[in-house]
């Protein structure tokens, strides 16, 4: 007597039908299609006896069913990639990656001209200013918190102005009694000289270097007639009835005794000190 061939489920002779081997077992297809059949992915119904099936990664499709994320087209006999879950075809995955403008939300296309700034990308053309909202593109900016400004915003709203020329000092500058100068502005009132980081003088808001103060500008001594510029040994000095001596100078004209700080007597143009002012 010959052995049964039954369905594994339902036990119906399976002699001469169609059948399906499955995990070891014989199935008939109504029970293949019921019990057996894997869930398609994408329409989440079974992959029947008589479908064609797709799988990946442990998923299974229609081979109908088996297309792009972004596009649908049917990728069964096509290269196709997965992302996030996701399969898609080459070119919406090459889209997916490109980079989005941080200005107007587009991609920016692969070798299209683009701002990159800080981990984010901008078209040329969206890469604007914050103030006056022009296109900076490939142009220089100036980065303040979250906003990006042109030279010319920037230099308006945040650089010092020089004190004498009332322009935007944009590099470099001299601060003198906390104002603002450049450097080819702060200039002896006379020669025109630079003076940064040389001596000079302030006389009433202006400026001299040493050689000016001293042959223009500076007093000069009662007792020596040399300029008193208030440099070195000669910046003590003595003033006395609108004249001015340096203090070294400041002596009796008898017995040069230094009279700074001391009596004296002034006779005929000259000091004198008190005891030689007696035998006058």
């Amino acid at each position: 007597m010959a052995e049964r061939f039954d369905c594994h489920y339902c036990r119906a002779p399976l002699q001469g039908k169609k059948y399906i081997e499955k995990d070891g077992h014989n199935t008939c297809v109504k029970c293949f299609d019921k019990i057996c059949a894997n869930t398609c992915a994408e329409c989440r119904k079974p992959i029947g006896a008589d479908s064609k099936e797709l799988h990946y990664k442990s998923r299974y499709w229609h081979d109908t069913c088996f297309r792009c994320a972004k596009c649908y087209h049917p990728l069964a006999k096509e290269q196709f990639i997965a992302k996030d879950n996701k399969i898609m075809c080459s070119k919406c995955t090459t889209r997916e990656d490109s980079l989005r403008c941080s200005g107007c939300y587009k991609q920016i296309q692969p070798g299209g001209q683009n701002v990159e700034y800080k981990g984010s990308a901008w078209h040329e053309e969206c890469f604007t200013c914050s103030n006056c909202k022009q296109a900076i593109g490939a142009g220089s900016f100036f980065p303040k918190g979250t906003d990006v400004y042109c030279v010319t915003c920037h230099e308006q709203k945040f650089a010092k102005h020089c004190v004498k020329c009332n322009n935007p000092i944009t590099s470099g500058g001299i601060t003198y009694q906390d104002q603002p100068w450049h450097g080819d502005c702060f200039v002896c009132e006379t020669c025109h000289k630079k003076l940064g980081g040389q001596r000079f003088t302030a006389v009433e808001d202006h400026y001299y270097c040493v050689d000016c103060y001293k042959s223009f500008v500076a007093k000069k001594c009662t007792g020596c007639n040399n300029p008193i510029t208030g440099f070195g040994k000669g910046s003590s000095v003595v003033n006395y009835e609108g004249n001015t001596w340096h203090e070294y100078c400041f002596t009796c004209k008898k017995c040069s005794l230094n009279l700074a700080n001391k009596r004296f007597v002034r006779q005929n143009e000259q000091v004198y000190c008190q005891d030689c002012a007696k035998k006058l």
